[in-house]
């Protein structure tokens, strides 16, 4: 699907998605600490809006949402799309789709969202407001810590490498859960009927194996919008439709592939010389038709859900969350000391990921490796895996995320500045310490894969 997107096409070739999102984050930092922070601030709170008359289908209890709140609730709902088709493809197929295969991230999950609340409750002030962001260092950032794992690609076991993904699919599907329950405040119960029959919509349209794409990016637009009315959080739409999205493929790819050779035995075959190059190439009706009829059977080899979670991939790494990074990242350091770090909401966060994401993550699966549920991944030693556990705590995406929907507001201002910091910190210090680890405990010499 890269034609798609020649630009990021071209970009990808010189930069991976994760040295994106860092420049996004330090050009995030640089521009709201330069003279042009107050342009960079109020950028973000200019209306987006898309009306009808007095209609603005971009509007929250009557008021247009800002550029900011656009694009954590709704460019955050296409990412979370994108979460969503990847955790339905491993629960169906992959590293989730067994209790045997989920159990080992599943549990180290569950000890790495643990352990940080815990972490956070004992380290932040007993204050209401402040404590609203205990799920803060729940997250581990997938893009992030794979990268920083990708730098020992040949020196690490792939056994980690799976580990390592199929936990952070976890860990989003936990923090999805969180973001649901947690962050739902005052519901609309005509908004959430709305988005109650839309479901049932989706759902019948997986029932008869509907599979136009167009159908449920309609429909699941229609259901972003009564999400965003309803009180529960808009992101929340893109999980469900991902799970409405049929993962099957009825007729098997027999008839389509012996449809395809049919049609390309009956195309016609050109070659053009250098000298030719440049000459427009027409084809006929019937063979515009074939070419058609061929593209077609194509759709059918994939099912719905592979071919919707290749479509989004690029756009969504390349896209949305290097927007999202540079519209949150932009700490504002004015009137603060490195003493933000050192108490309330900064500290507690910089220590429940630094902290209680690595000792969450290792000491669950080590207990559940003690008590025979699970087992050391394959061609790992304790030491490897303890290295890996420590990059679970590099929580950038969903970690900010999270931080925007606790912190809320102007009033909330200085406690969401400090729990960037605090996320900015522990991802690093996370990062730094996970690498030097890996370097010091993987054999020196590439690994049989």
């Amino acid at each position: 699907m890269e034609n798609n997107y020649p630009f990021i096409s071209m970009l990808r070739k010189y930069v991976s998605s994760s040295v994106l999102l860092v420049i996004a984050t330090v050009a995030a930092l640089i521009i709201a600490n330069s003279p042009w922070g107050d342009y960079y601030r109020s950028f973000w709170e200019l209306p987006v809006s898309m009306s009808l008359g007095s209609f603005n289908l971009f509007s929250h209890n009557g008021h247009a949402l800002s550029l900011g709140a656009f694009i954590n609730d709704y460019l955050m709902a296409i990412f979370f799309l994108s979460v969503g088709l990847e955790i339905k493809r491993e629960l169906l197929c992959g590293e989730l789709s067994s209790m045997k295969k989920a159990l080992a991230p599943i549990i180290g999950a569950c000890g790495g969202m643990i352990i940080p609340v815990i972490v956070f409750f004992l380290v932040c002030p007993k204050d209401p407001v402040m404590e609203r962001g205990m799920a803060i260092p729940m997250a581990t950032d997938i893009a992030f810590s794979l990268g920083c794992l990708s730098i020992f690609s040949k020196r690490c076991p792939v056994s980690l490498k799976v580990f390592l993904a199929a936990l952070a699919v976890a860990d989003d599907l936990g923090g999805i859960i969180v973001i649901a329950i947690r962050y739902t405040e005052h519901l609309n119960l005509w908004y959430l009927l709305g988005a109650a029959i839309l479901v049932v919509v989706l759902c019948i349209g997986n029932w008869r194996g509907v599979r136009t794409k167009a159908f449920y990016f309609d429909i699941g637009f229609l259901l972003w919008y009564c999400m965003l009315g309803s009180g529960i959080h808009a992101t929340i739409a893109g999980v469900i439709v991902a799970f409405c999205i049929p993962a099957n493929v009825p007729t098997g790819t027999k008839f389509w592939l012996e449809r395809i050779r049919h049609k390309l035995e009956h195309f016609p075959e050109t070659t053009v010389t250098f000298a030719d190059r440049n000459k427009p190439v027409v084809f006929s009706d019937e063979e515009i038709a074939m070419l058609k009829s061929v593209e077609s059977a194509s759709d059918h080899l994939i099912s719905p859900l592979q071919d919707m979670e290749d479509i989004l991939k690029m756009g969504v790494n390349y896209q949305i969350i290097p927007l999202f990074a540079f519209a949150n990242a932009g700490v504002n350091f004015e009137g603060m000391s490195l003493m933000s770090l050192f108490s309330g909401v900064g500290l507690a966060v910089f220590l429940g990921l630094l902290i209680g994401k690595f000792c969450g993550v290792f000491s669950f699966s080590w207990l559940g490796i003690k008590l025979g549920f699970i087992q050391l991944p394959q061609n790992a030693s304790w030491k490897s895996f303890a290295s890996v556990c420590m990059l679970c705590g590099i929580g950038f995406t969903v970690s900010m995320f999270m931080a925007a929907l606790s912190y809320p507001g102007a009033d909330h201002a200085d406690y969401l500045n400090d729990a960037k910091l605090g996320i900015l910190c522990g991802t690093i210090a996370s990062a730094i310490v996970g690498c030097l680890m890996l370097n010091h405990f993987l054999p020196k010499e590439e690994v049989n894969k």
